[in-house]
Order: C-alpha cells, then structure tokens, then sequence
C-alpha cells in the first residue's frame, strides 16, 4: 500500500564532500531538508520524491568558508536559497536499493541526476506512536553543471575546488496521517 511520509528534518542530513588544493576533501552539510516521499515497499518502483534543502544552512565548520560558500562567487544564497530534487522515474538496482532519477536544481540550474537509495528500513513505530522510515541516499555530480564555477589556480598545478562533488543523504521519513493528501 502506499503512503506519503513527510522528511524528518530533525533526524535527516545532506552530506557533502568536495577535493580542497588537490590534497584532501572538504566536508561539510546542510540542515533544513523538507520534503515528502510516496512510497509502497511492494512497489518502490512508483515511489515519488519531492525534496528542498535550504542552501543558507551549508556548514563545514569554518565561518569564512561558510559565508563565501554562500557568497555569489559559490551557492548565492541570496537569490537561490534553496535546490530541489524531484523524482522523474525509480529503477530497481537490486533487492534492497533502488536507482532515482529525477531533475535538480542548484544555483537557478536543473539538471537530470541519479542517485543510489540504499539501507530502505522497513516501517518502525517509536515510542511516541509515531510511524517511521528511513533510508541512505548517495550520489556525485559536477558542480560546473550547475553553475558553480569559482576557482583558483595552485602554484603547483590544478585548482583550490575540484568540480566533483559527492553527496550523501541520511533520511528519517514520518508516516502522514490517515487521510493526508499524497
């Protein structure tokens, strides 16, 4: 049967990491994920996603980095607080995970992404009667294709940013009431 879970915002967050100087990866998240999920765990392949993460909630525990982040030469925060995933189709990738693909937008840009949904729980009731679900999302995409182009050049060859960016989304989803609109 299906039925419309709201994100958990308290217990979900959207990870991300990048290269920094060509040396390590920079990690970092976001707070503020809304969204809903329909989903029938007998048939995860109609499951339908619709997801915004607030953009101005980025930390990776450095201020500066944090505010230029947010800056016009990276997210903008000012004109695009926010990117979106929709779901456009769910594939099956095997007994336990499922492949989404669907449109994001980041930075006014929308482009088709895939992302892996892994670990799906199956429903658990916790000790306040509330019904949950959870599940480990995970994807990369080129922040170029979204307009995210700052950089800098090293003395020593390649650039302060690298443009692949690795993305991981531990979600809790709150089953709807009966009677809520899907």
């Amino acid at each position: 049967m299906k039925n419309t879970y709201q994100i958990d915002a308290v217990h979900s967050n959207v990870q991300f990491s990048v290269r920094h100087l060509m040396v390590s990866n920079v990690r970092g998240t976001f707070s503020g994920v809304t969204g809903t999920v329909s989903y029938d765990p007998d048939k995860p392949t109609e499951t339908k996603i619709d997801a915004t993460v607030d953009v101005n909630s980025v930390n990776t525990n450095d201020e500066k980095r944090d505010a230029h982040l947010k800056s016009p030469e990276f997210f903008d925060v000012a004109q695009y607080p926010s990117m979106t995933f929709k779901s456009k189709r769910v594939e099956s990738a095997g007994p336990e995970s499922q492949k989404v693909t669907g449109d994001l937008t980041l930075h006014g840009v929308t482009k088709e992404v895939t992302l892996s949904v892994e670990e799906i729980s199956g429903e658990s009731k916790d000790p306040w009667g509330n019904v949950k679900i959870g599940a480990t999302v995970k994807g990369k995409l080129k922040r170029s294709d979204f307009g995210l182009v700052w950089n800098a050049p090293l003395e020593t060859g390649g650039v302060v940013v690298g443009d692949d960016v690795k993305l991981e989304f531990d979600l809790q989803f709150l089953k709807a009431a009966q009677g809520a609109a899907a």
